[in-house]
């Protein structure tokens, strides 16, 4: 379970990408075409709606109809399961599409120290 941070800090510290920093490979490498994301809710939306800043991601729409729903529904919270479902599935699949991109910068990292030492050792 911490094995990411062992590579981080201890092993792989040359390879091992930083979260905090922006990729350093193009993200269109490797990829014919990508489609970019892009949000739905607007800025005013999440503003009417007071999201805090954290909660302002490319599931804020699906977290606006969970509100709303919460709002139009109120003493019956159970009526909301579908828009909360729908909201928990984008997170889930929002995580995972990161974690691919951490494991995909790792892995170009890699393979460009390997391509370096191929060329010092020729």
């Amino acid at each position: 379970m911490g094995a990411h941070l062992g590579r981080r800090y201890i092993t792989e510290t040359d390879t091992e990408p930083d979260p905090s920093k922006k990729f350093q490979f193009d993200p269109e490498f490797g990829f014919g075409e990508r489609k970019e994301r892009v949000m739905v809710a607007s800025q005013e939306q999440m503003n009417l709606a007071q999201l805090p800043l954290e909660q302002r991601d490319y599931c804020a729409q699906y977290l606006l109809k969970l509100m709303k729903c919460k709002r139009d529904n109120w003493p019956n919270f159970l009526a909301c399961k579908h828009e909360r479902h729908d909201w928990d599935y984008c997170e889930h699949q929002d995580y995972v599409m990161r974690m691919k991109e951490y494991e995909r910068e790792r892995r170009l990292q890699l393979r460009k120290k390997k391509i370096e030492a191929k060329a010092e050792a020729a």
